[in-house]
């Protein structure tokens, strides 16, 4: 509890109108109580359906934005023209975001067949199906079988060597997946598996259409391959929606590292998105 009370207050959007996030705060700990499925407004016409102990999903319910920077840095680059992927999808929120919100198609790959039903849920309420494509799959450097936690919410993750538990899933590189597709925006993120994911995914990170990556944990490794094919670390600040490269490897509010290759033209499709209504704030 003192975690979240901390969350909240930290939050940009929070910040901003306190008195009714800790209000969101209060209601939700009695509804998720009295019903196991909540349908929640979230903005520009867009649901989720959220359970109690859903971390990720029950922060975009407080704030507006759980991971505010990364999810309004997607808000504002993506098109209606653009494909998105969502490695590590979790029940949906940045899938909601990319498909029924900016209108992209998403590729949105989820292997834990709970959360993955979740997920499909999330997809319905906003009646995004023809824009979105599943993939019930891990993803690494090469195919094969991995066994997979299941029933860790936004923890899940792939088990080390010898651990018998969970279950045992198909695992498929980025390449194959995302096939002849040409990805604008791809989010990774798989709780320390990421090096594998990018391991697998040579030919989609050289595309020229890729403009940026959002991922959670970078390496040496995927450091070198990222800058190889021309990506620099970006920090975005949606208020004032400016892009900047640079120094720190981490965004503080959310733990993710912005990739990005041509800022300009970020920069470009940044200053001409139009505003979104989160929780009745626009930005």
């Amino acid at each position: 509890m003192s975690s979240t009370l901390g969350y909240l207050g930290r939050h940009p959007l929070a910040r901003r109108r306190p008195h009714l996030t800790y209000w969101r705060f209060a209601r939700w700990q009695v509804e998720s109580r009295l019903r196991r499925d909540v349908l929640v407004s979230w903005g520009d016409d867009a649901k989720l359906i959220d359970s109690n102990g859903m971390t990720g999903a029950t922060g975009n319910i407080y704030c507006g934005l759980h991971e505010f920077a990364d999810m309004a840095f997607t808000l504002h680059l993506l098109r209606p023209e653009d494909l998105f992927v969502d490695v590590g999808a979790n029940v949906g929120s940045y899938t909601v975001l990319a498909s029924a919100v900016c209108g992209a198609k998403t590729i949105r790959i989820e292997p834990d067949p709970e959360t993955a039903n979740h997920l499909g849920r999330n997809i319905g309420a906003n009646r995004v199906e023809d824009r979105v494509q599943v993939v019930e799959s891990s993803v690494g450097a090469a195919s094969g079988m991995v066994r997979f936690s299941v029933g860790r919410d936004t923890t899940n993750h792939v088990l080390e060597a010898g651990d018998d538990t969970g279950c045992e899933i198909v695992v498929e590189p980025l390449d194959t997946i995302v096939g002849e597709g040409t990805p604008t925006l791809i989010k990774i993120d798989v709780e320390g598996y990421e090096p594998h994911v990018v391991a697998g995914a040579h030919r989609v990170l050289a595309q020229p259409t890729l403009r940026a990556l959002l991922i959670e944990t970078v390496d040496e490794e995927i450091l070198a391959q990222l800058t190889g094919v021309g990506f620099r670390r970006a920090r975005y600040e949606p208020f004032s929606r400016r892009l900047d490269w640079a120094d720190a490897v981490v965004a503080p509010a959310t733990g993710n590292t912005l990739f990005v290759r041509d800022l300009e033209t970020c920069r470009a499709r940044i200053a001409a998105a139009p505003r979104r209504r989160v929780l009745g704030q626009m930005i």
